[in-house]
């Protein structure tokens, strides 16, 4: 069972699109779709909000080389273990569209999680990773997270997030078997960006209408005589 959600990101109007805050993005969606206000709380120096089954959500306000703070002061308060404690974080080894669980294992250079690792003294808690892509060759990681995706890879990470929080009611029920296989055995789908609106076109100048006047019919000229030039007795 899972009594705290934690989504890495860092505060600040700067940060709030780039590929760095894919965990924030995650547990604020969720927020917003549940109806669960989402609170500056300064004991935690977080944001905090809950579940209507008592789960916690929480959004460090710490910046991400300090996260491990935040969570360790909340799940110690209302004494939450570490197995029972979902982070979720941007992954650089997966594409933008791809998103897996896992519990434990490596940090693979991650700031926030060797933090909460560091605090929490543990491994144990789960992971819900969102990819967002390897960086360019040459490109240095740290540099890579801290910018804006483009528009179609945006799409592809909002699609991996919309997936996921489907799957947040087994997984807050501990169901991750159950939750891994469904995310894990499905083909992420190819989503487009969305086009840009196109500038209406110029409406064209009414064609002139020409209106010919109808033509007269020659009238019958019926010449004296001739019928009866014709017909007539000879």
């Amino acid at each position: 069972m899972i009594r705290l959600i934690v989504g890495l990101g860092n505060p600040g109007k700067e940060y709030e699109r780039t590929r760095h805050n894919a965990g924030f993005w995650l547990v604020e969606r969720y927020a917003q779709q549940q109806g669960i206000a989402l609170r500056k709380d300064p004991k935690f120096k977080a944001l905090v909000g809950k579940t209507a089954a008592g789960a916690w959500l929480l959004l460090p306000q710490s910046f991400m080389n300090l996260s491990g703070q935040p969570v360790q002061m909340l799940a110690g308060f209302f004494k939450i273990k570490a197995e029972e404690v979902l982070v979720v974080h941007d992954e650089l080894d997966f594409a933008p569209g791809v998103a897996r669980i896992k519990q434990g294992g490596g940090i693979a250079g991650h700031n926030g999680l060797r933090d909460i690792s560091q605090r929490l003294a543990s491994h144990d808690y789960w992971r819900l990773r969102i990819g967002v892509g390897k960086p360019p060759a040459g490109a240095e990681g740290a540099d890579y997270v801290l910018q804006k995706p483009p528009a179609e890879e945006r799409a592809a990470i909002d699609a991996a997030i919309d997936k996921s929080i489907e799957l947040l009611p087994q997984i807050l029920a501990g169901e991750m078997q159950a939750a891994m296989n469904k995310l894990h055995t499905e083909e992420p789908k190819k989503v487009e960006a969305p086009k840009k609106a196109e500038a209406p076109k110029k409406a064209e100048a009414p064609k002139k209408v020409v209106v010919e006047e109808p033509r007269k019919e020659a009238a019958a000229v019926e010449k004296p005589g001739l019928l009866k030039s014709l017909f007539g007795k000879k």
